[in-house]
């Protein structure tokens, strides 16, 4: 195992402990702090990234091209570009598992990580890995990374949408997360304006990654 490799089994941990809170499942029906999704959407949306991990780290990427890197993957991905409502930010596949219950995520996301655990500590996980869903492929740190990003920012718009504190990752999570953040804020509004957005409360103006 590696490093990122120890890194995503925290991020997983911390989803699972987030998505089993009770102020989840008693919110469960409830809009979240993303318009269009429902908590319970959004929780099942945080957990799958537990799910993706155990459906692609064993398998072959085959003749798929393997990106650069994580910021590629983002770079190329249509999603952070496209409107709310267009089809590739679909979220009724969320809502649809979400009707499942709080139950059945905690079932689904126990498994898989067990899947992930196993597949890490048994040197199963493949080096390369498909990005089945983008028709390309990443090397298995880089698509660690952006299963950590995605449970990092989900977690806040979790716990927001609940009204509980965002959980603290530990620095080998939450360091890689955030350097990717800023570099895909600055590719996206360039250095000045991230550097000002950092420091300079005068003349900062609005900045997202994406």
């Amino acid at each position: 195992m590696t490093a990122r490799d120890d890194a995503f089994l925290l991020a997983a941990e911390a989803a699972l402990g987030l998505v089993d809170r009770p102020e989840v499942a008693a919110r469960w029906s409830e809009p979240s702090a993303l318009p269009g999704m429902s908590v319970g959407a959004l929780a099942v949306h945080l957990g799958h990234q537990v799910v993706r991990a155990a459906q692609a780290l064993t398998r072959d990427a085959g003749d798929l091209p393997v990106l650069r890197d994580a910021d590629e993957h983002y770079a190329r991905s249509a999603w952070p570009t496209a409107a709310p409502e267009d089809p590739v930010n679909d979220r009724s596949p969320d809502e649809e598992a979400a009707l499942a219950g709080p139950g059945a995520l905690h079932d689904r996301v126990v498994a898989d990580l067990d899947t992930v655990r196993d597949a890490l500590g048994s040197g199963a996980a493949r080096d390369v890995v498909p990005v089945a869903w983008a028709g390309w492929a990443l090397r298995r740190e880089d698509f660690l990374l952006t299963r950590m990003l995605e449970v990092v920012v989900h977690a806040d718009d979790l716990a927001v949408s609940v009204g509980i504190d965002t959980p603290t990752f530990p620095a080998e999570v939450y360091d890689p997360v955030r350097d990717l953040l800023v570099r895909l804020a600055v590719a996206r509004h360039g250095q000045a304006r991230v550097v000002a957005a950092l420091t300079r409360r005068e003349r900062a103006q609005p900045i997202h990654a994406f």
